[in-house]
Parts: C-alpha cells; sequence; structure tokens
C-alpha cells in the first residue's frame, strides 16, 4: 500500500509538472509574465555554464520562489555573504516576479531561472553549479532537484517553513510528499505548530527557528529614508497606507476615501497594470497616481483638479519597492489581500513602524496575522461598513490607538533572530569552512 502511495503520488507529480508546463507555454501567448517565464529560460544551461566556467568553485545555491520568498531570505544570504565572502552566492527564482526585480541584487554573485523540476535538469544544475550548501526558502518542494541533493550527500536545508494539516504530507496519501520531506537534511520551521505536525509523522531533523522576515523588516525600518514627495504629500495631516490592495480591498476602502477630504491616502495596489491602477482612479474620485505628482512638484505643491477644483486626498503608487517605506508615513496601516486572492500580505512591513494594522476577513492561514491580532496590534474587519467603524475607533480614541501601535512593534521585535538560529546551526554542523 504504502509503494502504490509513492508510485501513484509520484505519477501525479510528473502529471502535474507537464500539464504546467503546457499551461504556462500557452498563457505566454497572452500573458507577459509567463512570457517571462518561458524566456528566461531559454539556453539556461548555457547561460549557467558560461557564468560559472571562471568563478570561485566553492558556492551555496540558494532559491527564492518569489519575491516574497526573497525578502524573507535575504537577511539569510546577507548574512552568509559576511560571514563566509570566500563562498560564490548562486541564487534562483521560479517566479518572474522574484528574478525580473532582483536580477542586478548586489549580494548574489550569479542570478538565474529555475529551470522546470526534472531528473535530466537537475542533475546539469548540480553538475554545473555544484554547491557545498543547498537552501530553500519557506517552500517549493520540487523533487528531483532535492532528491538529487540527498543522492549527492550535499547539505539541504529548509529556512522559514510553515506547514498545516491540511498538506498532503500530513495525509493518508502523502507518502510521496512525506518522501520529498526526507531529502531535507534538516527543516527550520516559523511556530510550534509546525514543528508538532512534522512530529507526528516521525519527521524529526527540524527546530523552530523563527520567521526571517521578522529580520528583514527590522533591517528595513532601520535603514528608513525619508521620501521628499511623500512628505510634501502627507502635509502632517492623518495619513492612512493601503498595501497590496486588490480590487475588493480598493472598494471597502474607497468611501472612506471619498468622504474624508482631510485625510491623505496612499494606495499600492498589489498589481500595477494600467487596467488596474484605472479601477483605482475610477474608486477614488479625487486621486493622483506617484509619476504624475512626482511630475507636478516642480509646479505647485499639491495638483488640483479642474471639476470641483478639489485638492487630490489619495496618491496611487504606481511603482513596485515603495510599499516597505510608505508604511512609516501612516497613521493607521492597511494590508491588502484579506478580502480576495490567498489572503492577507505582509502585516510585518507594517506593524515594525508601530502602526496600528488592518485587514480583511481571510488571514488565518497567516500565523503572524493571527498572532498580531492577538496581540492587540491589528483588526480584521469583514466589510466597508466594520473597516470605516474601525479606523474612526483608532483616530478618535488616542489610548486605544496608543495601545494598538505598542503591541505591533512589540510584538515585531519580540520575534527577531530567526538568521542567527539558522546561521548558528550552519556553523555548529561545519557546513561550511571559513
Amino acid at each position: 500500500m504504502i509503494f502504490l502511495c509513492k508510485s501513484m503520488g509520484k505519477f501525479f507529480y510528473i502529471l502535474f509538472l507537464k500539464l504546467y508546463s503546457s499551461g504556462i507555454r500557452i498563457a505566454s501567448l497572452f500573458n507577459n509574465k509567463a512570457k517571462l517565464w518561458i524566456k528566461g529560460r531559454r539556453n539556461i544551461f548555457s547561460l549557467i555554464a558560461h557564468q560559472l566556467s571562471d568563478t570561485n568553485s566553492n558556492r551555496i545555491w540558494i532559491h527564492c520562489s518569489s519575491l516574497g520568498e526573497f525578502e524573507q531570505g535575504r537577511p539569510l544570504i546577507e548574512s552568509l555573504k559576511k560571514n563566509y565572502p570566500q563562498y560564490n552566492i548562486i541564487l534562483t527564482f521560479f517566479s518572474p516576479s522574484g528574478y525580473e526585480h532582483q536580477k542586478n541584487y548586489k549580494d548574489a554573485d550569479h542570478i538565474f531561472y529555475l529551470p522546470m523540476d526534472s531528473k535530466p535538469n537537475a542533475q546539469k544544475i548540480y553538475d554545473l553549479v555544484q554547491p557545498m550548501l543547498v537552501i530553500f526558502i519557506k517552500y517549493e518542494f520540487w523533487y528531483y532537484y532535492l532528491s538529487e541533493a540527498k543522492k549527492r550527500n550535499i547539505p539541504l536545508l529548509l529556512v522559514s517553513a510553515t506547514f498545516r494539516k491540511d498538506q498532503p504530507f500530513f495525509q493518508w496519501y502523502g507518502n510521496f510528499h512525506r518522501q520529498i520531506l526526507k531529502c531535507f537534511t534538516h527543516v527550520f520551521v516559523q511556530n510550534k505548530t509546525s514543528l508538532s505536525l512534522l512530529q507526528k509523522i516521525h519527521f524529526n531533523n527540524a527546530s523552530i527557528s523563527g520567521d526571517t522576515r521578522f529580520d528583514r523588516v527590522l533591517e528595513v525600518a532601520d535603514n528608513f529614508k525619508p521620501i521628499p514627495a511623500i512628505d510634501n504629500f502627507c502635509e502632517g495631516k492623518i495619513v492612512i497606507v493601503a498595501g497590496s490592495t486588490w480590487l475588493e480591498d480598493d472598494e471597502a476602502l474607497d468611501h472612506y476615501a471619498n468622504s474624508h477630504p482631510d485625510i491623505r491616502f496612499i494606495i499600492a495596489p498589489h498589481d500595477i497594470g494600467e487596467s488596474r491602477l484605472k479601477e483605482c482612479e475610477k474608486l477614488y474620485h479625487y486621486a493622483v497616481r506617484y509619476s504624475q505628482f512626482i511630475q507636478q512638484q516642480h509646479n505647485v505643491a499639491l495638483p488640483t483638479f479642474d471639476i470641483q477644483n478639489r485638492t487630490p486626498n489619495t496618491l496611487i503608487i504606481d511603482n513596485i519597492g515603495m510599499l516597505k517605506y510608505l508604511y512609516s508615513y501612516a497613521t493607521i496601516c492597511y494590508v491588502g489581500g484579506g478580502f480576495g486572492g490567498d489572503g492577507v500580505h505582509n502585516v510585518l512591513e507594517a506593524a515594525v513602524y508601530a502602526k496600528p494594522v488592518v485587514f480583511g476577513p481571510v488571514y488565518e492561514k497567516y500565523f503572524e496575522a493571527v498572532e498580531l491580532i492577538e496581540h492587540g496590534g491589528a483588526f480584521s474587519v469583514i466589510d466597508a461598513i466594520e473597516l470605516e467603524d474601525t479606523f474612526n475607533q483608532l483616530l478618535d480614541d488616542p489610548s486605544q490607538y496608543k495601545n494598538a501601535a505598542a503591541s505591533a512593534r512589540n510584538y515585531v521585535y519580540s520575534k527577531a533572530g530567526a538568521t542567527k538560529n539558522v546561521m548558528n546551526y550552519i556553523q555548529e554542523k561545519r557546513l561550511l569552512t571559513n
């Protein structure tokens, strides 16, 4: 029965790989992200061979699925670079949203797309890279890449992982997935729940390290530099920063923004495609795009509209990369994703600045959002009416506001140290040599 489950699991995994590859090729005909996914993998092995031919043979391979996982792994990457400068960092991404935004990241020596998982591809990657240590960030359980590391006795770590009881690893049919887990030399999990789940399936090469995202947001906050245009827009007024918003978030926010002209709103959509920006402009009646605002800064302090001659109170951010700094300007932070998509986005980027955090009802899969509510630093709302009531309560009650802000900050600071825990393991086990 166990052998059958493993065989069936592997069969469906191979089928998934084939269907995914076919689907992405079809999607590339009309989807730009899919097109980049295909384009970035053309002649990838020749590119890797060429770039690594004359470089240091001491290499650490770190893989991140996308931009979010990169931000999560970044403190570890930079700590490895600082403590083991004689090693080259090989960084790979699965998604264009990671690669395209970080392809010039200075602390990685080489940055590539990860080819689609297969036995031949895995063998080629290891033959070319010849890593002395492999680290996967949070997830991405690619069977052939992981099993190849085990076959070659290369230390393989999973960092900042989280597990849920509904995942295949913990189901009766999950033998194939449990086989994948066994490829890891050690798994660093974020919380007790994840560790307990692993222990129940007798996977004991695991420990609680915490989440490296806490280290990352603290680093960002410590290196904050003012943005003059944002200073000019805020004008010392009450500011609500809404980050990573989807349409459903903006539909919950727009009435409050449109009916409170004295409050400044900064909206950073999750998607900054033209159609999405136009959706925001339609919802927020007194809005200006950041790029337009910058251009008009040379003429007037704030642009005005011909219709009603009203000063815009809403700034729509039409670039990527600013959000982690924008939250510092907020009186209250709203984090999107909780009304649609897979759930709320990164609440830590906001909480680190000692700001109350508000988000929609879909957040249960994200332990940091759950814990932030439990600590009193965040509030979940079910609709636009409750959202407005929560905003008003925080703004009208200085004591409640102060307590929520302090709770948010204290929660983030109390969780620091995951990067140090992973580095201590690497040093104690002598996975790398100084």
